[in-house]
């Protein structure tokens, strides 16, 4: 099957990237790369082919010597270092994101602007568009954020299927096979997650939906919608 064919036939399916976000202006020299017409699971696919394509031209921010740098990594002149962390290219990171220490950036890496790439989180294979918070002990793989998506400490996308087959994306009424075996979470612009959440592989948060803390969320969560799960708690008296 071609390229544009199967292009056109996931364009049928009714989920599309823009459905979830809008590609900002910090990140328009990438713009060829991300069609807003294509499920936005197909966007994971791309990050790599468009950091490929891009010049890397520029020297970009001082680096303090803490900062292990690797491969084809452009830094805005504004990015906001820490006094340690590891940077892997291929990796752009753009106007004003902050970066925290112990930070574990390892390839295939594009960050919008004013974003937050926390203390002690990891990022591999991820697109953060602009103003997306990954704050405190995260890790985001195989995953795309949108604007503005906010995640509490220690929230991990789970990339990976403990039977390592590909990843389907479920929802009400559909089941889409996206081709990839590693496959985090698509998070909608606005969307928040809370502290020690898990999303599950192939997790999909509509833009301002809501996973509260500490539970593991799997499937299609629409917009503007809330995920709580509440357990009872049961009480004993304490034994010496």
């Amino acid at each position: 099957m071609s390229l544009s064919l199967r292009d056109d036939l996931l364009q049928g399916c009714g989920v599309i990237a823009a459905d979830f976000f809008a590609l900002p202006e910090s990140l328009a020299s990438f713009a060829a790369h991300f069609p807003a017409n294509i499920p936005p699971w197909e966007w994971l696919k791309r990050i790599g082919p468009a950091l490929a394509a891009h010049p890397f031209e520029g020297t970009g921010a001082v680096r303090p010597p803490g900062v292990s740098v690797e491969g084809s990594v452009y830094l805005h002149p504004t990015v906001k270092l820490p006094t340690y962390a590891t940077i892997i290219g291929p990796a752009w990171i753009g106007a004003g994101t902050e970066i925290r220490p112990g930070a574990f950036i390892r390839g295939n890496v594009i960050v919008g602007s004013n974003c937050v790439l926390g203390n002690a989180c990891e990022f591999k294979n991820c697109l953060l568009l602009d103003g997306a918070q990954v704050p405190h002990f995260s890790y985001v793989g195989d995953s795309i954020l949108g604007n503005g998506a906010h995640f509490g400490a220690g929230v991990i996308c789970s990339n990976l299927r403990l039977d390592q087959k590909t990843v389907t994306v479920r929802t009400d009424t559909q089941t889409f096979e996206t081709g990839l075996r590693k496959f985090g979470a698509i998070v909608g612009d606005g969307a928040e997650v809370g502290c020690n959440a898990v999303l599950n592989p192939g997790t999909v948060l509509g833009p301002r939906a809501l996973v509260m803390p500490a539970m593991a969320f799997s499937g299609y969560l629409p917009p503007a919608t809330i995920a709580k799960s509440r357990g009872g708690v049961t009480l004993l008296p304490r034994r010496d």
